[in-house]
């Protein structure tokens, strides 16, 4: 053989690689050209779907601070490190589980259902704070109100005076009578507690078409017929007058609710404003998170990409 041709054997070993590379095809050629070395974490992605838990903060508004909800069991039941806002409203004892979201916009009504699991839609603020995060990372997500339930509607929102009067007689039909007083005996003489106020009613007459309530108040007496107390500061023989026992320091603190109607959708509604000076106190008929900045506490469970 001339000086420099390769061996036999080595040109034997080298038809054997030839043969073994062309019959393995393109998937060893790829993991030989790309070696795989240590795998950087998988991170949330818009189209994902993935599991978080959460704890829900007041961001603003009078109950800033406040949890108005979570996923999270220890959280739900620690008032003391977690307290709790107004309408806040626990889940039964099997309800603490993370919540399952698409990370995207668009998401069907009906949510994306992935091996029985459906992920489901949240205000735009939440899903885009949980971009970039990988399993087992959190952070607090910020999220203002175009981005989480929407500005305050003002037409939700009823001031009204710290001091009423309501009317001490009520002439009333019997129908009329027997609805408001289910429990009553439409007698002259009868004495029944007030369904609203609590204190003593009294029939002073009655005949076919009429029924003639005293309500019988005492000076000083104290009732709480909306979620606080008011104080009876004034008796004639038609009116009975109540000071509401309010003050700034209330405000975030009242949740009350109202009998017979209901504002903007709701019978309940949260002690917005107490303006001492004009004498007047404002219900905000808004749900909670309404009109308010909102703060999540966020951690990623677990990721299912597209």
């Amino acid at each position: 053989m001339p000086a420099g041709s390769p061996s036999i054997g080595f040109l034997t070993f080298l038809i054997v690689v030839v043969v073994i590379v062309a019959g393995v095809g393109a998937g060893l050629l790829y993991l030989y050209n790309h070696p795989k070395g240590p795998s950087s974490p998988t991170t949330v992605a818009v189209g994902d779907n993935v599991t978080v838990d959460y704890i829900g903060l007041f961001g603003s508004g009078p109950e800033v601070g406040k949890v108005f909800d979570t996923s999270i069991k220890s959280a739900a039941t620690d008032n003391a490190t977690y307290p709790k806002s107004l309408e806040y409203t626990p889940r039964s004892s099997t309800g603490y589980t993370p919540l399952p979201v698409h990370v995207g916009p668009n998401t069907p009504g009906a949510g994306y259902n992935v091996s029985g699991v459906t992920y489901g839609s949240v205000v735009p603020g939440f899903w885009k704070g949980l971009v970039g995060l990988a399993v087992n990372q959190s952070r607090y997500v910020t999220v203002p109100p175009n981005e989480g339930y929407g500005p305050l509607n003002a037409s939700c929102l009823k001031t009204a005076p710290l001091v009423t009067t309501i009317s001490s007689l009520l002439s009333l039909t019997p129908t009329a009578f027997a609805k408001a007083y289910p429990k009553a005996t439409a007698a002259t003489g009868a004495t029944f507690a007030d369904p609203t106020y609590g204190w003593t009613d009294t029939v002073l007459s009655v005949n076919s078409t009429t029924v003639v309530v005293g309500l019988m108040p005492a000076l000083g007496t104290t009732t709480d017929p909306y979620g606080w107390t008011m104080v009876v500061t004034n008796l004639t023989s038609h009116q009975i007058t109540l000071q509401s026992q309010l003050t700034p320091s209330s405000v975030g603190n009242v949740v009350g609710s109202i009998s017979n109607g209901t504002v903007c959708s709701s019978s309940k509604f949260v002690l917005w404003a107490v303006d001492l000076a004009a004498g007047t106190f404002t219900m905000n008929y808004n749900k909670e998170v309404v009109g308010e900045t909102l703060v999540f506490d966020v951690t990623i469970v677990s990721i299912l990409p597209p």
